[in-house]
């Protein structure tokens, strides 16, 4: 090759460059603006749910920091798991392996299963660990009426995180939006309902607005089951297929991918207990301001995050059709080689 040659196709070359980044930036905000409207659809949530606890007074938004500070230390290590069943699953449909698709969503809640049942153990015990801690005996004490109505959430919490990583695996990340934006009013009148006893049913305070909660998270689990299993396009993967089947192989990847990502979490989210355990000791006030700011923090964050999470589903996409290409080279290679040799 001449360097006119290198000269002539460099334009070319930097052309075609241009428009596969430009159809790349195209497809991964696709997936990222559904994905990060539906993290800060969870988090306007949690701040509704903070915003009607906080007419219980001062000291009850207190207690409902501490009990998140309990709560999440928990949850996230289960979180970080439920986040590999998107690159498990992008890989597999970058692949065009269904089959791979239904079984990454299937380890995903096996896995889900299996370490939300100690981990609900956690939260009812909250009012003893945070007592020995250092914090307030009367705080903490609300703070256990809280966890006693969130603790029954996991499980759903965990196998709706999965359901909605499966379908922004397979580039269908919109009925997860749909089904928070959903959940959105129903969590915040269904808890305002518990808190002060409204319609007859009795005034729960703090232990209503976590069974409030928990009632949504189910609704919620069982709406993502329902479009995953019987709607188009997710329904070709007949995601409840031999579903009681443990895959022990793909739970180990599972666990290799998503046990790095739980413990990032961990170390991440410890910074923000450590300190509103710090805050506790000051003051109920203290405590009560800082878990404010810290929702404010949550909200700007979502952003990002959601931006991540649609990067990392791109790249198993790309990751499953370079596997996928070089399986097609193989098979080509070994057919041309056994046309050779049988040749007369």
């Amino acid at each position: 090759m001449t360097s006119l040659d290198k000269i002539e196709r460099g334009p070319v070359a930097t052309a075609t460059s241009g428009r596969h980044l430009a159809l790349e930036l195209t497809e991964t905000l696709k997936l990222a603006v559904p994905m990060a409207l539906t993290q800060l659809g969870q988090i306007a949530m949690m701040t509704t749910d903070l915003a009607l606890i906080g007419r219980l007074g001062d000291e009850a938004v207190a207690a409902a920091a501490l009990a998140h500070t309990v709560f999440f230390v928990s949850f996230t290590f289960g979180m970080g798991l439920m986040s590999a069943v998107a690159p498990l699953a992008a890989q597999a449909f970058g692949a065009r392996n269904p089959r791979l698709v239904r079984r990454s969503l299937r380890v995903g809640l096996w896995a889900g299963l299996l370490v939300s049942l100690p981990m609900m153990a956690f939260p009812l015990y909250g009012e003893q660990i945070l007592v020995t801690l250092g914090q307030a005996p009367a705080t903490a004490h609300l703070a256990q009426q809280y966890l006693f109505g969130l603790a029954w959430g996991i499980t759903p919490a965990l196998w709706f995180l999965a359901i909605r990583g499966f379908m922004g695996a397979v580039n269908r990340p919109e009925p997860g939006l749909w089904i928070t934006l959903a959940a959105i009013p129903a969590n915040a009148v269904l808890v305002y309902l518990l808190i002060h006893g409204e319609l007859g049913l009795p005034r729960l305070e703090l232990f209503g607005a976590g069974l409030g909660s928990t009632i949504i998270d189910f609704v919620m689990l069982l709406a993502a089951l329902w479009i995953a299993y019987g709607r188009q396009p997710f329904r070709k993967y007949r995601v409840l297929a031999h579903i009681w089947r443990i895959d022990w192989t793909l739970l180990r990847q599972l666990i290799v991918i998503g046990a790095p990502i739980s413990i990032a979490f961990l170390l991440e989210y410890g910074l923000f207990a450590a300190a509103a355990l710090l805050m506790g000791l000051i003051g109920t006030t203290a405590l009560a301001a800082h878990q404010i700011a810290l929702q404010v923090t949550a909200i700007l964050f979502m952003v990002p995050f959601g931006i991540g999470m649609a990067a990392t589903v791109r790249v198993g996409h790309a990751v499953g059709a370079m596997i996928r290409r070089r399986l097609n080279a193989r098979a080509l290679s070994r057919r041309c080689s056994e046309s050779c040799w049988y040749r007369p």
